[in-house]
């Protein structure tokens, strides 16, 4: 399948860790490089004291320049309505701290732990439910990480781990592979999951370490990718899924479903086509989190229903992604 956005990013580019030093981090640049007038500044410097700006100039090129309904525009850039104060839209929506007992660790659901392995991320996305997320106290040494592996891992109904953040990615392979090594000493796990957004913003993250490092695992490998819009898959993004396959990992999708960015038909059947067409399996289409700052981009779960349907009736039911939303307190994603 062929992507609008090809003609964009089949130029070669530096490495990963230099593109993450390039990232855009102002809304002035972000605007200049988009090419929007100063009329959108004042707004997204008052959103940005709030909740900075970070992208990739990759997923800058995405964009169409001058639109300021651009879909992967709308999920960077800083607007006014982030600073109002709006009833029911808090700071922790999922009410994480009650299942943060141990830091730098989450367990929410039977079975499963996640770990919060790192604050950074290549993209702050403005409806973010970690986006008052107290990363400052969740961070460790190495030593600091091994106790507390020690303390998890002694409840013996924990078969997976997640590796999340921020964006586990982030993190260089080596440290990675330090988790990894921890986790061998632990005979009850038995699936070992990423949560990542560095295969759209930055696919040369998948590069040969990775991969090389992923084929040394015992364990059953799954990453989930989050992608809201086709207009972020591209050759490069295609190419990081195929050697993700290639490693024996199997690739979901999650996406959030946001208002002007993703709630038409043809928005979603489009995400969901170009993922199928990369090797990624349309997973979970998320009801938005209440997290203060990002009222703006709610859809009614109605129109999430009839949008559902409505991908029934045209897609085979294997690429129709769940609608579901996180409710505190619950024992899993509730289906909608």
């Amino acid at each position: 399948m062929i992507l609008a956005s090809d003609a964009v990013v089949d130029t070669p580019r530096p490495n990963w860790q230099q593109q993450l030093k390039e990232m855009v981090r102002t809304p002035e640049e972000l605007l200049q490089l988009t090419q929007l007038d100063e009329r959108w500044l004042a707004a997204a410097q008052a959103a940005h004291q709030l909740f900075p700006v970070r992208t990739t100039r990759s997923f800058v090129a995405k964009m169409t320049k001058g639109n300021p309904h651009d879909p992967l525009l709308l999920q960077v850039l800083p607007l006014a309505a982030e600073c109002l104060d709006v009833p029911g839209y808090v700071a922790d929506p999922l009410d994480e701290n009650q299942f943060n007992q141990l830091p730098g660790v989450l367990s929410k659901y039977h079975g499963r732990s996640l770990l919060v392995t790192t604050s950074a991320c290549a993209i702050h996305c403005r409806y973010c439910f970690r986006r008052h997320f107290p990363y400052q106290e969740q961070q460790q040494s190495r030593v600091q990480w091994q106790q507390q592996l020690i303390k998890l891992l002694q409840n013996p109904d924990i078969e997976e781990i997640i590796l999340s953040g921020g964006d586990p990615l982030m993190l260089d392979t080596s440290m990675l592979r330090f988790f990894s090594d921890q986790l061998r000493l632990y005979p009850q796990i038995k699936r070992l999951r990423f949560h990542t957004r560095l295969t759209v913003l930055l696919p040369e993250r998948i590069d040969d370490a990775f991969c090389a490092w992923l084929q040394e695992l015992p364990w059953q490998l799954v990453m989930v990718i989050h992608s809201n819009h086709a207009q972020e898959l591209c050759t490069q993004t295609a190419v990081a899924h195929q050697r993700l396959r290639q490693a024996g990992v199997t690739l979901l999708n999650q996406a959030v479903l946001l208002a002007g960015i993703n709630d038409r038909l043809s928005d979603q059947l489009g995400l969901c086509q170009a993922l199928m067409s990369q090797g990624v399996l349309p997973y979970y289409l998320h009801l938005l989190d209440p997290v203060a700052g990002a009222a703006h981009f709610d859809v009614p779960e109605a129109q999430g229903q009839r949008l559902i349907e409505q991908l029934r009736n045209q897609l085979p039911g294997y690429m129709v992604p769940k609608l579901v939303r996180e409710e505190p307190g619950k024992l899993a994603k509730q289906p909608r």
